[in-house]
């Protein structure tokens, strides 16, 4: 792909600002032309909303089905938070105090599935930056402004902690950097969209979308038209366009705009560049679409941080490395990129 392909100017999607109340509204307007029922169920989970919403079937197998799933979602929530006790916070001071730590088989394979994606980035995913998180005050439920010392960022950086400092040995893990502290925030909730996706699907669901606090899963179809979803624009309350989502494909959107602070008129996001221990404060949203596969949705989720931290200047590069396809990216400027299939996504959807 050619640069000029995927880079536009913000006034040639002014368009896109306008456009989607018409979209939702020709979605309800589907909705209310089928003879299935649609419900949808709400939570707190992962510190954001999360939502499920099924398509056909009658009110208590839906609310069945919706409670399964939000009891999935909380078990997750506790097993791998990052500050709160749980079995990745066990594992976190094991690794500290040297010693190995007795997990189970789920999170040895969503450890070894994430060291994956971090080699492939070339490790700009990397959720072993915990110490450089917390240090910025991440690791809270409320966000406050911070100035960490240079000196610390800079020794925490240097202390080079990665997923491939891990050794298993069957279900128990050590590591040989005692600097590795494992925070999945940006990896965990696609992991929870799979896990639903599969509640769901086993509960023959007819239809389904599942959304964690912007990253959504679609199953099936709602009638005879496409799960309709909106990208959210990362300067307002509103949304920059809609697209659609068939069965098996999720949304993945990577944001400035939810855990970050304000510090000397600067944004300061959540998300960290391993290499400098610094926010990036270059981009304002990433948003990628993944198909197909066993684990949609944990690609929608972890694939989206590599591009954020690249920015304007490499996002594409690292779009190819990582096979994405479909990927829309907005630069602090409010200039937007995107590949040409995530613009033809998005005018299929328009129509």
């Amino acid at each position: 792909m050619d640069r000029a392909d995927v880079k536009q100017d913000v006034g040639r999607w002014r368009w896109l600002l306008m456009l989607p109340a018409l979209v939702l509204l020709a979605g309800l307007l589907a909705a209310c032309n089928s003879s299935e029922s649609t419900y949808k169920t709400t939570g707190h989970v992962f510190g954001t909303t999360v939502a499920v919403t099924i398509y056909g079937g009658s009110q208590q197998r839906a609310d069945l089905l919706a409670g399964q799933v939000l009891a999935e979602f909380d078990r997750l929530h506790h097993k791998f938070h990052a500050w709160e006790p749980s079995m990745l916070t066990g594992l976190n001071d094991a690794i500290a105090r040297g010693e190995p730590f007795v997990a189970d088989a789920e999170m040895v394979g969503l450890l070894k599935s994430a060291t994956q994606l971090s080699v492939k980035s070339g490790e700009l995913f990397n959720p072993t930056i915990g110490h450089l998180i917390r240090l910025w005050g991440f690791q809270s439920s409320s966000i406050e402004a911070q100035q960490p010392d240079a000196a610390e960022i800079h020794r925490w950086v240097e202390a080079k902690p990665s997923l491939t400092d891990l050794r298993y040995k069957g279900n128990t893990i050590s590591s040989v950097n005692r600097a590795v502290m494992i925070d999945l925030g940006g990896y965990a909730k696609g992991y929870a969209l799979d896990r639903a996706a599969t509640i769901l699907r086993e509960g023959h669901a007819k239809a389904a979308l599942i959304n964690i606090g912007g990253n959504v899963l679609a199953i099936g179809r709602p009638g005879n038209h496409a799960w309709q979803v909106g990208i959210r624009d990362p300067r307002s309350s509103g949304t920059l366009t809609s697209v659609a989502l068939n069965d098996n494909e999720a949304i993945g959107t990577s944001g400035d705009y939810e855990r970050y602070f304000m510090k000397d008129g600067k944004r300061r996001p959540h998300i960290i560049d391993p290499r400098t221990g610094y926010p990036i404060d270059l981009v304002a949203s990433v948003t990628i679409i993944t198909s197909g596969g066993s684990a949609p949705g944990l690609r929608s989720d972890g694939n989206s941080k590599p591009l954020f931290i690249t920015g304007p200047a490499g996002w594409q590069a690292m779009a190819e490395r990582l096979g994405l396809k479909e990927v829309l990216l907005v630069d602090t400027q409010r200039k937007v990129y995107l590949t040409p299939a995530m613009e033809q996504r998005i005018a299929g959807s328009l129509r």
